[in-house]
């Protein structure tokens, strides 16, 4: 089972989960975790292989990972812990294993916050995947992982989200690195499926407005999925939580909030419906 962390509410019946991206580990959301357990229980929890998720065993011996076994991973922890529903808060790929437990599992999703979402990958993203995939048994892993950090988050303002990550990304082996690059396999068609499917799941886009590989497609998802909006952050780049925390913290809180008053409302007129039927 993956690492996990959870801070427990005295009075919040919400769940807030959220999951980090490749190379990263949970310490990313270290900017959020004071000010989303004022309100909320929080389960934070570190991908297989990164952080204190070690391989187990089977992984070792295991050449390919795929997107559903590592959504698995997830909702493993979240069954464990005997929690019914949670709002997914995501970064970067961790945004695309939120959309995959959507699909699979979408009663176990209140909501969903795609921060620096990846949902397609324009071409300059698709030279740099075609260039890891020749290097990466040849150069190592850490070399590739500064460049495609530095490409993603370019600006001297990114300075500290690729320093994070880099760091964070130290911690995994080349074998490790190698089996979660060969995910970029099965990307493309799982994206333009998220992309042409409206799940109709309350979603927020919480995007730097320097985001430039991601935020043009986000801009025309926004536009056809019908419970989906975008809050663009100006001056800010790929890993949105870290260069603008203050922001993006009570961007969500808030959002995360009225889903959930929502949802309680709703629970509560249809409770009474079935009450008053019930009397005739």
């Amino acid at each position: 089972m993956l690492n996990y962390t959870t801070y427990t509410h005295q009075e919040s019946t919400i769940w807030v989960t959220f999951v980090h991206g490749a190379g990263g580990s949970s310490s990313i959301w270290f900017k959020q975790v004071r000010e989303f357990r004022k309100h909320f229980n929080v389960l934070l929890l570190d991908l297989r292989g990164h952080g204190d998720s070690k391989p187990t065993l089977k992984d070792a011996f295991s050449d390919q990972y795929t997107f559903d076994s590592i959504t698995d991973d997830i909702v493993e922890v979240i069954h464990h812990l005997k929690i019914k529903k949670s709002h997914f808060i995501g970064i970067s790929l961790g945004t695309i294993l939120i959309r995959n437990i959507a699909e699979r599992y979408p009663d176990m999703v209140e909501s969903m916050v795609m921060g620096g979402a990846i949902m397609k990958l324009n071409f300059r993203s698709q030279v740099l995947i075609r260039l890891g995939i020749i290097f990466k048994s040849v150069v190592p892993y850490l070399w590739l992982y500064k460049f495609f950090a530095f490409v993603i988050m370019p600006n001297s303002n990114h300075k500290e989200s690729r320093l994070l990550f880099v760091r964070e990304a130290k911690k995994l082996y080349q074998k490790e690195f190698i089996r979660w690059f060969k995910l970029t396999a099965e990307i493309n068609p799982l994206l333009r499926f998220f992309r042409s499917a409206d799940i109709k799941i309350p979603t927020l886009y919480v995007m730097g407005g320097e985001d430039y590989l991601f935020l043009p497609s986000v801009k025309k998802i926004v536009d056809k999925h019908t419970k989906s909006s975008l809050i663009t952050i100006e001056d800010c780049g790929h890993v949105v939580n870290v260069e603008q925390p203050q922001i993006f913290n009570r961007l969500v809180i808030n959002y995360v909030s009225d889903i959930s008053w929502e949802s309680i409302l709703v629970q509560k007129t249809l409770k009474e419906q079935n009450m008053n039927l019930s009397k005739v």
